[in-house]
This record gives C-alpha cells, structure tokens and sequence, in this order.
C-alpha cells in the first residue's frame, strides 16, 4: 500500500473511531483497514489503536502520528493542488448537510448561488432533521442548531435561533393568553415530535427559574411547518423554533405566546471535520457561506 494512503486511512480511523467506517468512506474492506493498522504497528514496533467491541482510540504514539500525518498530507494535498491549478479554481463534489426547513429557506439559495459562481464543482445538499455523522456520510459541510459538545468537529458560528411559542389571535381570542408556563394545561398545543414520546416544554422565568411543563398535545406532526400551519389555522399553542415560525409572526398570522419565558437563545453553527484537510471547494463554500447566514435577520434573535 501507498505510504500517503496508509497515513490517509489511519487518520480516517482514527478520527472516525471505528476502521469499518473509515474503510467505507475510503472503499477499503474492514480486513484490509486491520492489515494496515498492523503494518504500521509491527514496523513501527509501538501500538497505535486501543480496540474495543464497540469503538477504538488511539494510544499516545497512535495521537502523535495522527497529528503528524494530518501536517503531512495538508502539505501534500496543498502543493498538488496548486500544482493542478485547483488553488485557483475549486472542482469536486461538495456535501452539505442542513436542518430540513433551515436548509430549503436559507442553505439552499447558498449552495445554488455557489454553484453559479464555481462551474467546476457539483454538489449534494441533504436535508433532514438528525443529524448526520459527518465521517460516516462523508459530508463537507453540516449545518447544526444547538451545542455540540464534545465532537471533534471544527465549528463556525453564524447566529443564534430561539426556542418560541405562538398561537393565533383567533385562538387567543376565544381560549385566552396563558401568563404562565402552567397554564398550559387549559390549553390545547400542537407539537413538532422529532421522536415518539411525550413532548416537555421548557421555560425560564424573568427571575432565571427553570421550569419544565408536560404536554398533552392536541395534535402532534413530524414536520415543523405542517405544526406552524395547524397553529395558524386556530388548533392551538406551537412551540418551534423562530426561524420556523418566523414568516408567520412576521405578518400577524402568529402571536407570540410566554415571550417573557423563553429559554436562552440556541448557536447556529457551520461545522466541518478539520481546519487543515479542507480542499478548495470547501473553503471556497464556507468563505461564501458564513457571512451571508450570519446576516440573516433570522440568526440575530
């Protein structure tokens, strides 16, 4: 095996936790990823990976060699590219992973102004609500709502989006406005369930009390918008995310609900797997991608 490609893969391995993974996103065969991590120990004489049933790590000398080979293969990959022309002109393939409605109103316009201004690069946008393991789908790109503990991955932030209630001043009008999260309970309230079970709602108080209300939904969906629209033809109380309801609260056709006990606001985030292996199409994407989110009226709630 190609000594550059023996490092390629034992980085893969080594970021994805698993030589399986690792092999898939490089076409090599689980056999094969094990021969080559044993090449590598038996040469060097040190052990390099700690394995368990369920996932590796690497040993102190198997982290130095991983940072090592990431320096070497940047280097690598950079003066190809520049020797190919590619530092001037991005080309490949670019995966970009986004929320479902975050992704078809703000992500997509991005990815197709990108594509217009970088005739050699194609692109693959996926849109879903769960989040996709970036070395596994050999996504690019992900854009993600929230915090992302403890992943490895290098992140951008670009706003923020909080977490809003809102019913229509039809439904208000005749069932009335709650002042407190507990009075919820004489209401009927439509619920975004990204899983099957009950829904909790989440407040903190003007005073900074957090408090956690169970809720009975009148009508639970699976999709944010189709939760929006039930709210605005009058079947309850919603609860989204801000930019999800943003159209609506917008025009009136929403209002907003316990405004005074909303729950502190969630980081929007570009994020990748490493700062130092990114190819020219992905820094080119992400150089044209950050400022414009981060000018969104969306992202500044």
């Amino acid at each position: 095996m190609d000594r550059l490609e023996e490092l390629r893969l034992f980085v893969a391995a080594v970021e994805a936790g698993s030589l399986a993974a690792a092999g898939r996103r490089h076409g090599q065969s689980p056999p094969a990823m094990t021969r080559m991590v044993a090449g590598l120990e038996d040469r060097l004489g040190v052990r390099l990976l700690e394995r368990s049933t369920r996932r590796l790590a690497p040993t102190e000398a198997g982290r130095r060699l991983a940072d090592q080979a990431r320096r070497l293969l940047a280097d690598y990959a950079e003066a190809m590219a520049e020797a190919a022309g590619e530092g001037k002109a991005p080309r490949g393939t670019l995966r970009v992973a986004a929320p479902l409605v975050f992704g078809r109103l703000h992500v997509a316009p991005i990815v197709t102004a990108f594509l217009a201004a970088q005739p050699e690069v194609t692109a693959e946008l996926l849109l879903s609500d769960q989040n996709v393991d970036l070395l596994e789908d050999a996504i690019d790109v992900a854009l993600r709502i929230g915090r992302l503990g403890d992943t490895g991955l290098v992140a951008r932030r670009v706003g923020q989006v909080r977490r809003r209630l809102a019913a229509s001043p039809a439904y208000l009008a005749a069932r009335g406005t709650p002042l407190r999260p507990e009075d919820l309970a004489g209401h009927d309230t439509v619920v975004f369930l990204a899983r099957a079970m009950p829904p909790d709602w989440r407040f903190i108080s003007p005073e900074g009390q957090e408090m956690t209300v169970r809720i009975a939904p009148r009508l639970s969906v699976n999709e944010a918008r189709a939760a929006v629209a039930a709210a605005v033809a009058g079947q309850g109380i919603v609860s989204t995310l801000s930019y999800q309801m943003a159209e609506e609260l917008a025009s009136g056709a929403l209002v907003p609900v316990l405004a005074d006990w909303e729950t502190a606001p969630l980081p929007v985030q570009l994020v990748f797997p490493s700062a130092r292996l990114l190819p020219p199409r992905v820094r080119a994407f992400l150089d044209v991608a950050v400022p414009r989110l981060a000018a969104l009226p969306v992202l500044r709630e």
